[in-house]
């Protein structure tokens, strides 16, 4: 059974040397359990292999986070709050055009950046979201519906045209995480061993120009 989310220690302000101490070696923690829990799934992860590559003694790690559940929630905690902060430009005052462009954006980066992340959050979603499936139904929902209606005041005020806001929002994460998720495959298509940055920036580009025509923003 699920439990809340809860945000980590590591999303407060270090105040002096020893919270800054702490803060540093959390990062490195979260740092490490992302990767594993990104290779080898929940269930295949190790806290033995997350203290390794952390580069602290086993003890150590279970002093930051007793247990492994505990680990994994904050390590999606912090991917939720990092992927949920990419659309603070859809605003009811905001340009449609530039909101969703910066937005998009945004999630490209996300897919460049930290495409361990995605897929840590992808794997979770595959099986079933056993530790986030309460979190999709209230919060992530909340979410949806509250930048959704802000898009539903762009359309009302003529700005845009008409359109369902919650699956323009599935549309983007699939076109945006798919960099992330399945790079290997998009590499390959290409015919190179990995993405460089110029592929996401074409990605951005062209993801931003097709939702953009299809919302009326552009021609």
């Amino acid at each position: 059974m699920a439990l809340p989310l809860e945000s980590g220690s590591d999303a407060r302000v270090a105040a002096g040397p020893r919270e800054q101490a702490r803060a540093k070696i959390e990062a490195k923690i979260l740092g490490a359990a992302e990767a594993v829990f990104a290779e080898h799934g929940y269930s295949g992860a190790s806290m033995s292999e997350i203290a390794r590559r952390a580069g602290i003694p086993k003890p150590n790690l279970h002093y930051y986070c007793k247990t492994k559940q505990e680990l994994y929630r904050r390590v999606l905690r912090r991917i939720l709050d990092l992927w949920l902060g990419t659309a603070d430009e859809i605003r009811p005052d905001s340009d449609p055009a530039q909101a969703l462009a910066h937005y998009i954006a945004a999630k490209i980066d996300l897919a460049r950046r930290r495409p361990l992340a995605s897929r840590v959050f992808a794997n979770e979603v595959i099986h079933g979201a056993p530790q986030i499936g309460k979190f999709l139904g209230t919060e992530l929902q909340d979410w949806v519906a509250a930048k959704s209606k802000v898009i539903d005041g762009w359309v009302k005020a003529g700005k845009m045209h008409p359109i369902d806001a919650r699956h323009l929002f599935f549309m983007i994460w699939a076109a945006t995480q798919t960099y992330a998720d399945f790079a290997v495959q998009i590499a390959a298509v290409l015919g190179r061993k990995s993405l460089k940055p110029a592929d996401y920036e074409q990605a951005a580009r062209q993801t931003t120009e097709i939702v953009l025509r299809g919302c009326g923003l552009t021609r």
